[in-house]
């Protein structure tokens, strides 16, 4: 698809309009969220709704591109004159990811319209004299969409088509392609530099374990973020092995490095001023005779042992890692975790938002502001010390699961804290209820690329 802004309308091409109130002279319209109203051929009504919200827009236009995407024209017009960038941006993004085909696998997949080919045209109807900044953001809504479904398709893929090598040689083409640098540790580096906790998670796969590390540096930049994500490519839950009912769905526990790895991508793609590393502590968690058994005791990179409680908190002990190398070798102004890393934080918010967990006021209002602007909103949760005993070991330094059902996201965010060497500006977000899901544009669940969005939101904030 091809992207570009107009001044006028080609009256031969289907022009599709944005209503937030009806117009007075339409009483079989109402401008209701979703509705659709054909005046003729050659012009289609799509109600919002009342005062929606940019996150809203991009939704309601998402869900009509998917629900046509088989049948649009090769060319049409999208109206939005008159409309604030935001609106711009939000309509823009959502005619992209209307177009998402998730049949990755599937022998015989069902074309998309010509709209979404090479040949495909969608032309943004503006009037402004601000065609500098609109096309500016039609440009960042297409990159934004692209990278997006790109990170959908690593979380839609099957955990056979994507072990942690495979997320490597992802990022080391993505690098190549966009002009960053990428190092992968494989597993005889990992093991000389003492990734213990890493290493203990992967003993039951035959898949061997990698670190990705990413290092996007413009040429002018004030600010170093740090970003780790976890990137555990399919968790059967270890010896303390999950139900099998749902264990297919796994596939989504890399959903943390999928944020990571497409913000870094996209903040080199629009050559953001800010230095952003990711790092990717990458395995399976499977069942085999060698893996790590419920109360062993394990070694970290930060040289703090850990007392194994259930191999099904896997998620932060590669954290652990990836956190205590972020700290002491990259030293960043800002360090930034994402993991789908608790079924608690699903009990506590649902689908609709992941947890924050943060001691810095100014970082919480920060990413706060980023999620209501984009609509991947986040909450925050206390990560008070009065947990701190939950965590509390009596033959190791700290132990990774308390065994109660309660507390059960903020007890995980304090044993990631324990590796973070009290950095004066961490936040963890647990993004286990968000990182998945999808049911309104696909039959099941499936990837999101929630973070993707958000991170770069607030990547921009932080140079103005």
């Amino acid at each position: 698809m091809n992207i570009s802004r107009v001044q006028n309308r080609d009256e031969s091409q289907l022009l599709i309009q944005l209503f937030e109130e009806a117009p007075a002279s339409h009483a079989h319209f109402k401008a209701e969220k979703n509705e659709t109203w054909w005046p003729s051929e050659k012009e289609l009504w799509l109600g919002l709704g009342k005062k929606p919200t940019t996150a809203g827009i991009l939704k309601t236009v998402r869900l009509l591109f998917h629900k046509r995407k088989e049948r649009w024209p090769a060319q049409l017009v999208l109206d939005l004159r008159n409309q604030s960038l935001d609106w711009v941006e939000a309509a823009v993004t959502g005619v992209v990811l209307g177009g998402y085909n998730i049949q990755l696998y599937k022998s015989d997949r069902k074309p998309l319209s010509p709209l979404y080919g090479e040949k495909g045209q969608l032309h943004i109807w503006t009037e402004t004299e601000a065609t500098h900044e609109v096309d500016k953001t039609i440009r960042k809504a297409h990159e934004t969409a692209l990278v997006q479904m790109r990170i959908m398709d690593l979380m839609n893929s099957p955990g056979n088509k994507k072990p942690p090598r495979v997320l490597a040689e992802w990022a080391l083409e993505s690098g190549r392609q966009y002009g960053y640098r990428v190092t992968v540790l494989e597993e005889d580096a990992l093991q000389a530099m003492g990734m213990h906790a890493l290493l203990s998670v992967n003993k039951g796969s035959v898949e061997p374990p990698v670190m990705i590390l990413t290092d996007y540096t413009p040429e002018k930049y004030e600010k170093t973020v740090a970003l780790v994500g976890k990137g555990i490519t399919f968790d059967t839950g270890g010896i303390s092995i999950k139900p099998s009912a749902n264990m297919h769905l796994m596939k989504s526990d890399m959903g943390g490095a999928g944020a990571v790895l497409g913000a870094v991508e996209l903040a080199a793609r629009l050559k953001l001023p800010v230095r952003v590393l990711g790092i990717i502590p990458s395995t399976e968690n499977c069942v085999d005779g060698a893996s790590t058994k419920p109360g062993d005791v394990i070694d970290s990179y930060a040289g703090k042992t850990i007392e194994v409680i259930d191999t099904d908190a896997e998620g932060r002990l590669v954290l652990a890692d990836g956190l205590s190398y972020a700290v002491r070798e990259l030293k960043p102004d800002v360090l930034i975790d994402l993991a789908t890393l608790t079924g608690s934080v699903i009990q506590t918010l649902g689908y609709h938002a992941a947890g924050l967990f943060t001691n810095n006021d100014d970082l919480a209002s920060q990413l706060t502001v980023a999620a209501e602007t984009t609509g991947e909103r986040v909450w925050r949760l206390p990560i008070w010390d009065d947990y701190k005993e939950e965590i509390s070991s009596d033959i190791a330094d700290v132990k990774n699961f308390h065994g109660k059902p309660l507390a059960g996201a903020i007890v995980a965010a304090k044993f990631l804290e324990v590796f973070t060497d009290e950095h004066p500006v961490w936040a963890h977000l647990d993004i286990a209820g968000t990182a998945f899901g999808d049911a309104e544009f696909i039959p099941n669940r499936a990837g999101t690329a929630y973070g993707v969005r958000l991170l770069r939101q607030y990547l921009e904030g932080l140079v103005g």
